[in-house]
């Protein structure tokens, strides 16, 4: 089943729960419209890949607000971006450790023939394409940038 379609049926089940005003429904109803609006403004359909790198997107936005509203001390808004995030990581491949991501940029060092940190514009298209929703480019920047020194 197609990630679009797990949402899909997910959105009809928390309808089918009474979950009206929910934050689950929300949250999926959310993320189901930004992927029409992709599909509309790109004109074509997504394909599971593409509607990974909304998720991702998605997933991001709502931890940047994350961090401001743990700044700004709104603790209920914390609590609600925190549930958000649980709900679309379900539909996210599971994440990498640090070791697989290591071995990763490892090999693509390698294969790309990186010497030094100047080389980082060769290295991160290649982690980032191998590792799509599955490792935040954060991370796989500081260690790439660990790896390069």
């Amino acid at each position: 089943m197609s990630i679009k379609a797990q949402l899909t049926e997910d959105m009809k089940q928390a309808m089918k729960d009474r979950e009206n005003g929910k934050l689950r429904l929300a949250t999926i109803r959310m993320v189901l419209a930004n992927i029409k609006n992709v599909e509309i403004n790109t004109k074509k359909e997504l394909t599971d890949d593409e509607i990974l790198g909304v998720l991702v997107k998605e997933a991001k936005m709502r931890q940047d607000s994350l961090e401001e509203f743990k700044k700004a001390g709104r603790m209920e808004l914390v609590a609600q971006a925190e549930e958000e995030i649980g709900i679309i990581r379900k539909y996210l491949p599971e994440a990498l450790s640090d070791d697989d991501l290591r071995k990763i940029v490892k090999g693509v060092i390698s294969e790309v023939g990186a010497a030094g940190p100047k080389d980082m514009g060769k290295v991160m298209p290649a982690v980032m394409a191998r590792t799509k929703g599955r490792a935040d480019g954060k991370r796989i920047n500081a260690i790439v940038r660990e790896l390069l020194k």
